[in-house]
């Protein structure tokens, strides 16, 4: 069982945005380059970006790219565009929990669970 230990948590955050309707252009393409793994180093996660309610880009040390989808709809994790995570470890992992960071002050939002991380290259300019 994992020990979640506040002092060591990381918090991720990103300027919040207006959620677009069209999923398309929010969620660019993307093509697997490899098989999922379980888990990322936290020293190796430079930046995320959040597509949407359920899909999540981690960038890597040398700009390799893990998409983690969700398992299932985290509320309001589109639109706020900022999450924030517990660990013990010096990893994340598919059985993790994220949280939803929610404007004004940041409060907590909806707690969800990650999915495997699947490399993946991204369509040009994303």
């Amino acid at each position: 069982m994992r020990l979640l230990i506040t002092a060591s948590s990381l918090l991720f955050l990103a300027a919040p945005g207006t959620a677009s309707q069209d999923h398309k252009e929010k969620v660019p393409a993307a093509t697997p380059a490899g098989k999922p793994v379980d888990c990322l180093r936290l020293i190796d996660i430079r930046e995320t970006k959040v597509r949407d309610d359920s899909t999540i880009d981690f960038i890597t040390r040398g700009n390799k790219v893990y998409r983690n989808t969700l398992n299932g709809s985290c509320p309001q994790l589109g639109f706020e565009k900022r999450f924030s995570y517990k660990t013990s470890l010096n990893q994340l992992c598919s059985v993790d929990l994220i949280t939803v960071l929610v404007s004004p002050g940041l409060s907590q939002g909806a707690t969800c669970g990650l999915g495997k991380f699947q490399p993946v290259t991204l369509a040009a300019g994303r």
